[in-house]
């Protein structure tokens, strides 16, 4: 165990606060900014000083739904809704890389109400500069970064002040130091604990902390606003106080009682093919092979649709081994690869094995 007890320059950690979305909403503010972030943001700009906020999400607005008939405009050949992206009006699939025009109309039923919802980069620069007219904005996300040298480019003009904030996905958390940036903003502490994934607390506690460092590490005192809809969850108010043995002990409790590493290791098999039939089908037989194979001490979940159950017209089933020991595992993995290797070779079948999984979707 490496420890890090002091700050950079030995300065004292930013003060954290958390915003309840849920009262935010009930008092009647939709906005993505509650006030308490809003009044500090107007607060260091009147200073001089700078911001960083980051959202989890990148694009416009998450999805797409039509306000008359709920319809929502999904990629066609992957089970996930597009992603609008306004610079372009385009409308795209960031697993298959699927693009198509954003509709006037509804497909479905012929209305115009359609509308956006969820909330992605460019919709909060958006938003700020209704609020904030004449405020200076620099936007970090895949779609400002993708060209090369583009991220130095803007990290440069937020160091040289040509900007009052730096917007940003995950991009921005680590390792920038700003020296005049004073407020950091986490818009949604939530968009990770969602997803379907053992690791999600973990990641959002080490996002979280990671972020937070960005503020107050020079002469100026930083601050740190988190907003959530689960501001009680124990990944965000232990990170607030940057407590990490806590979370450590918390987090331990959880995996030994679900079985989950460091306890147990996993092994995550994940079949797809064209045809639906075939893939639930060579699915069954895989893990009934392991039922038998493997020993009663072994937890086998599934199989079961992933969690993205199709991409790129191929559907997706998985099949979870939890295990201690298992000294017939490699084998009967290896048996399962040759079985199958014509059919891989020749009719389009996947399988993949994965013996430390660092990605469940």
């Amino acid at each position: 165990l490496l420890e890090l007890k002091s700050r950079v320059h030995s300065r004292p950690l930013p003060t954290v606060e958390i915003v309840d979305m849920r009262e935010e909403l009930r008092s009647g503010n939709r906005s993505v900014f509650s006030k308490l972030l809003l009044e500090k943001i107007h607060e260091k700009i009147e200073k001089n000083e700078q911001i960083i906020l980051m959202l989890n999400k990148r694009g416009h607005s998450s999805f797409v739904m039509c306000r008359s008939c709920g319809e929502v405009t999904n990629c066609p050949n992957c089970d996930i809704s597009l992603t609008f992206h306004k610079y372009n009006s385009m409308l795209k699939c960031h697993y298959c890389g699927y693009e198509e025009r954003m509709p006037s109309v509804c497909p479905a039923c012929g209305s115009e109400a359609i509308r956006f919802f969820g909330t992605g980069t460019q919709k909060v620069e958006e938003e700020l500069i209704k609020l904030i007219p004449d405020v200076r904005i620099i936007r970090m996300d895949v779609d400002t970064t993708s060209r090369k040298g583009s991220h130095e480019k803007l990290l440069q003009q937020f160091q040289d002040r040509k900007a009052d904030i730096l917007l940003g996905t995950q991009m921005i958390a680590k390792g920038l130091d700003f020296a005049n940036v004073t407020l950091v903003g986490v818009l949604s502490a939530d968009t990770m604990l969602n997803l379907p994934d053992f690791r999600s607390s973990e990641k959002t506690f080490q996002l979280l902390t990671q972020v937070s460092g960005r503020a107050g590490r020079h002469e100026l005192p930083g601050e740190v606003i988190i907003q959530s809809y689960t501001p009680d969850h124990y990944s965000i108010v232990l990170a607030a106080k940057q407590y990490y043995d806590d979370f450590f002990a918390h987090e331990m409790h959880i995996r030994r009682l679900n079985h989950y590493p460091p306890y147990y290791y996993i092994a995550l098999i994940t079949i797809s093919h064209e045809d639906l039939m075939k893939t639930v089908n060579v699915a069954d037989r895989i893990t009934h092979y392991l039922r038998q194979g493997l020993s009663k001490q072994a937890i086998i979940l599934g199989p079961a649709a992933s969690p993205i159950p199709r991409i790129n017209n191929r559907y997706r089933y998985q099949c979870l081994i939890k295990y201690k020991r298992e000294p017939q595992l490699h084998e009967l993995l290896h048996n399962i690869i040759e079985h199958y290797r014509q059919e891989m070779a020749q009719k389009g079948l996947q399988i993949n094995v994965d013996l430390h999984p660092q990605m469940m979707m």
